[in-house]
């Protein structure tokens, strides 16, 4: 089995991305009930008794909520960054062990090398991932208000990649969101616009990309066809044609993507 992900779950009520190799099963993030995560997880090609690791990007609830439940249960080592473990919300609980992190700094689970690198997203110290199996690259970025230059440089030359595509910009404008809250969504420590994740994919490109996933798209302020209007404009050109593009969903996994 080459590397292969799953996004189990994506969007603003719970994220979870399950990533295999043929040796190592982690789950990037938990933030649905752990017997959602479960059920889910028995449907994929590994299940929650079968995880060597969870991993946690940042402490916000969707992505953590059942981060506390999985690793009491199966005993998973549940890896994050330190000020992450500070600032995680009481609700997750005791967690049987912890391994902290420093983001830039790369560490192995099995046969999987890790680079957590720094993003802009208004959480402690939150981190996107960079995930490699020999000479197979998976860039994973779901939360962050803007791509900087680290973003940009540590997602070169990846295979796949999970990126966000949060909120088409009149939609969140004319929405019923509080202005307090638009702000923040539009801030640099918000979430990515459908314009602002193909800006990025644009600098990303290269002949090796095979595939393509959209993450925690807004059920209020964001629709699918918005964001496949701004990819048929990329699919329109030669060198993107090669590439599977998909849209992950809150309430249903999406299929496994293998890459090569």
């Amino acid at each position: 089995m080459p590397l292969c992900f799953q996004v189990l779950a994506s969007g603003s009520k719970g994220n979870s991305i399950l990533v295999c190799s043929p040796g190592t099963r982690i789950l990037l993030d938990a933030g649905l009930s752990g017997r959602e995560i479960g059920r889910r997880l028995a449907k994929s090609a590994a299940g929650a008794d079968r995880l060597d690791a969870l991993l946690i990007s940042h402490e916000h609830q969707d992505h953590v909520r059942g981060s506390g439940v999985l690793s009491r249960r199966f005993d998973i080592p549940v890896f994050l960054s330190r000020g992450t473990l500070e600032a995680l919300p009481p609700e997750v609980g005791e967690i049987s062990h912890t391994c902290p992190f420093e983001p830039g700094a790369a560490f192995v689970i099995g046969d999987l090398r890790i680079t957590p690198f720094p993003i802009s997203h208004d959480a402690r110290e939150p981190v996107g991932f960079c995930i490699e199996h020999e000479n197979t690259k998976l860039g994973i970025c779901t939360d962050l208000g803007i791509a900087t230059q680290l973003v940009k440089t540590r997602l070169q030359g990846c295979h796949g990649l999970i990126v966000e595509a949060n909120h088409d910009p009149d939609r969140l404008l004319n929405g019923p969101y509080p202005w307090p809250l638009k702000q923040r969504i539009r801030s640099r420590q918000g979430h990515l616009s459908n314009l602002d994740s193909i800006d990025l994919l644009k600098c990303l490109h290269h002949e090796n990309l095979r595939a393509v996933t959209f993450a925690h798209l807004s059920e209020v302020n964001n629709d699918p066809r918005l964001l496949v209007k701004c990819v048929r404009d990329l699919q329109s050109l030669p060198e993107w044609q090669n590439i599977r593009f998909e849209i992950a969903r809150q309430h249903e996994a999406v299929d496994a993507v293998e890459l090569p």
